[in-house]
């Protein structure tokens, strides 16, 4: 932004005033994406005090015809990301941002207190906890103990009190995060919102803003008021748009960034540290180079100044400004392979070497952290690759992007990502960043999130049944009990995605008494295995 150009204003500043980026229409439209799904309905799960109360999503079913009469089945409870998004009762309304739920925590535990891993070395459960354990079905204790291990981190930003409270870790449900964020070519602060609540509706876990075109503040400002879960950053990317060029950056102008984003409330960072000068040659032979932004952005300053790098050398206060806002760490794979020619070589590895000693070194000063893992694995190097991982960071969670397991499909890598994604899961990663359509090909719009979302639900939720988690494949029970009793709403409404279940159904059977048909229009009347099955 140039000196005389005037900044958007934030939604502080947009309460009382006229002056909101978001016009009527694109308030209609973020409004659109939202909304309760079928035949659901927002309830509470109610913690140890008043100010606890998870919100969960509850699903009704139709009950069962059979001869002697009708059976009943229980409404299934499924866990929401989706905060106001999915709740009926809720009036939206962007500048005035969505409930402060942990303003109480924040204000009883004032100035100075500790981090959630301080709080949980010292054997204390938080509210944030609680709200976890609730959530995911667990004991508070054994929330507390995987946070004091280093095994899960609950980001929670002591400025953003909208944050619903979650976690990560590999013994906890695989979490799913949603990139999002303009480009210099495309899009603004309605897109962006309208992306936010398509992703939380649909089920993204966290969101990242990787924003890199005008009004990054101001942009990431009505996200974080508006979002009911944690929001990342990579604050390198708005340091660079201040600097000019990467070897322009500097250590001083990085961690002002740091602290601008701090103040405003993101929850965790993905920082480069580990992309050392020494390990710049390593990645020269690779067929695709370094393909993060981040990486290579910090290559270049490494090469151009012949220095190691400022993020290494400044770690340890890198760290004490997380620890002031009780910010988490994902410790970037600034060397992931970008095709699956440069998987798991020496560039790749010499920098996991590097993330696990900067973990020793944030938990030090209980600053919790996870670790960012590879982009293109192929299939037979995905559990490897995990072992690795726990191995050199101590058991740190681990984040991947997929992995991609082959480079051939532009347009189906949210398909040729979840393949990996799901095995990854399935042998530990804590959370999978999700690919759209779009990978490789250009920036996602609202509908590319909401596929690569749902798309990686599935890989996440295949993962979590695969590890025999607590209660995992009761959805799926559900849904096929319903498919087998031809309960066709139910099946609808039980699925991932109601409405494009729904779609799909009527676009060849689109009655009202098709509903109620005992087939579909793959097989038709005569020929359906599940009616003939019933008949036997």
């Amino acid at each position: 932004m140039s000196e005389t150009e005037t900044p958007l204003p934030t939604p502080e500043q947009a309460r009382d005033s006229a002056d909101c980026p978001l016009s009527q229409a694109a308030r209609e439209r973020a409004r659109a994406v939202s909304g309760p799904f079928p035949a659901s309905r927002r309830v509470y799960i109610q913690g140890s005090r008043a100010d606890i109360r998870v919100a969960a999503r509850e699903i009704a079913q139709a009950p069962t015809q059979t001869p002697d009469g009708a059976r009943e089945n229980l409404p299934l409870r499924v866990y929401d990301t989706g905060g106001p998004y999915t709740d009926p009762d809720a009036e939206l309304e962007p500048a005035r941002g969505i409930q402060a739920v942990r303003a109480p925590w924040l204000a009883e535990r004032g100035a100075g207190a500790p981090t959630q891993l301080g709080y949980a070395r010292a054997g204390i459960v938080t509210p944030e906890m609680e709200y976890v354990a609730l959530r995911e079905g667990l004991a508070p204790a054994y929330v507390r103990d995987e946070v004091a291990r280093g095994r899960a981190v609950i980001p929670a930003n002591v400025h953003h009190p909208e944050a619903e409270p979650m976690a990560i870790g590999r013994n906890l449900k695989v979490k799913v995060n949603a990139n999002i964020g303009n480009s210099p070519l495309s899009s603004g602060i309605p897109e962006e919102l309208e992306k936010l609540i398509n992703a939380v509706r649909w089920g993204a876990d966290t969101v990242m803003d990787l924003s890199t075109g005008e009004a990054i503040h101001e942009t990431r400002a009505w996200l974080l008021r508006n979002s009911p879960v944690p929001l990342g950053t990579v604050p390198i990317y708005q340091a660079l748009e201040k600097a000019g060029a990467p070897e322009d950056l500097t250590w001083e102008l990085f961690r002002e960034t740091l602290i601008e984003q701090a103040e405003q409330g993101v929850d965790y960072f993905t920082i480069h540290a580990g992309v050392r000068h020494e390990h710049v040659p390593l990645a020269r032979e690779r067929l695709t180079g370094i393909v993060s932004r981040g990486g290579s952005i910090m290559a270049k300053w490494c090469q151009h100044h012949q220095a190691e790098s400022f993020l290494y050398e400044h770690f340890d206060e890198i760290c004490e400004i997380l620890a002031r806002y009780d910010i988490a760490i994902s410790l970037g794979d600034g060397l992931r392979p970008g095709c699956v020619a440069d998987a798991s070589d020496a560039a790749q590895l010499g920098e996991l070497r590097t993330l696990g000693e900067l973990t020793e070194r944030a938990w030090a000063r209980d600053v919790q952290v996870f670790i960012e893992g590879p982009g293109h694995v192929p299939m037979d190097q995905i559990e490897a690759n995990m072992r690795l991982q726990s191995e050199a960071c101590l058991e740190a969670p681990f984040y991947t992007l997929g992995p991609i397991v082959t480079d051939i499909a532009p347009g189906y890598d949210h398909i040729t990502s979840a393949i990996g994604a799901a095995q990854i899961g399935w042998h530990g990663t804590a959370m999978l960043c999700y690919v759209t359509p779009k990978e490789h090909l250009g920036l996602p719009n609202a509908d590319d999130v909401r596929t690569g979302i749902v798309t990686y639900k599935a890989a996440a939720h295949a993962a979590d049944i695969a590890k025999g988690h607590p209660g995992a494949r009761e959805r799926d029970d559900a849904l096929s009990r319903a498919r087998y009793e031809f309960r066709w709403e139910d099946h609808f409404n039980l699925s991932l995605d109601p409405e494009r279940a729904r779609a799909y159904h009527d676009e060849t059977l689109p009655r009202e008494a098709h509903k109620e048909a005992a087939f579909c229009s793959m097989c038709g009347p005569r020929h359906c295995a599940m009616a003939i099955s019933q008949e036997l």
